[in-house]
């Protein structure tokens, strides 16, 4: 069976309805409304950039059973408020246009929003993401944020960067929720596979030390 993949382009918004702990972790309600074909389950849907299966519909409603290790590495944990949006989107066919990147719905790790700026000529989230997600990063690369591909706008200063930023058009906050991010918020992280693959091998044939931290343009 194929992995499910994504293009990082938000299909819809839902919201959270509920979020209740239980032995194995959580069970995640989300209300979607209107959203083209009704989902089934067993369909994979990224919410926030992970990686879920339906597990019950009811209406305009979709259950997730969402596991302890989902939680611990990911933000939907602070995602539990009542009435908080998150970014939906179904996994792509062989049809779908990629008009974002490959994106897999596994979250890489969290990072936290360091600053907003809000311009009339520009909006731009910085992030500060895990020591270890550094080395993946690259400047006018891709990156998915809470399940948005989006470009790599600017990085901190060398040698070891701490900070990225990505500028959001006007489409990206009607159609999202990064909008309603605001300073010290967790986001869910997804590098580049691409990156990640090519950062391996460089690593596994030693052609770069095992920190690579430094070796982001």
């Amino acid at each position: 069976m194929l992995e499910p993949m994504f293009t990082g382009l938000i299909q819809h918004k839902g919201t959270v309805t509920s979020m209740v702990p239980n032995a194995f972790g959580a069970v995640l309600e989300v209300e979607t409304g209107p959203w083209g074909e009704a989902a089934a389950v067993g369909e994979s849907i990224a919410v926030d950039g992970c990686c879920l299966t339906v597990a019950a519909v009811s209406g305009g409603r979709l259950r997730f059973d969402v596991i302890r290790q989902t939680l611990e590495r990911t933000a939907l944990r602070r995602r539990s408020k009542v009435g908080i949006s998150v970014n939906l989107e179904r996994a792509a066919t062989p049809s779908t246009l990629l008009g974002g990147h490959l994106v897999q719905g596994h979250v890489d790790g969290v990072g936290r929003v360091a600053k907003v700026v809000d311009r009339d000529e520009e909006y731009r989230i910085r992030v500060e993401p895990p020591a270890e997600l550094v080395g993946y990063i690259v400047k006018r690369g891709s990156i998915a944020v809470d399940g948005v591909s989006l470009t790599v706008a600017s990085i901190g200063p060398s040698p070891v960067p701490t900070w990225f930023e990505v500028a959001l058009i006007p489409t990206t906050l009607e159609l999202t929720n990064l909008g309603e991010r605001c300073v010290n918020d967790d986001v869910n992280l997804e590098t580049d596979h691409i990156v990640r693959a090519v950062v391996h091998w460089m690593r596994v044939s030693g052609a770069v030390p095992g920190n690579t931290a430094s070796a982001i343009g």
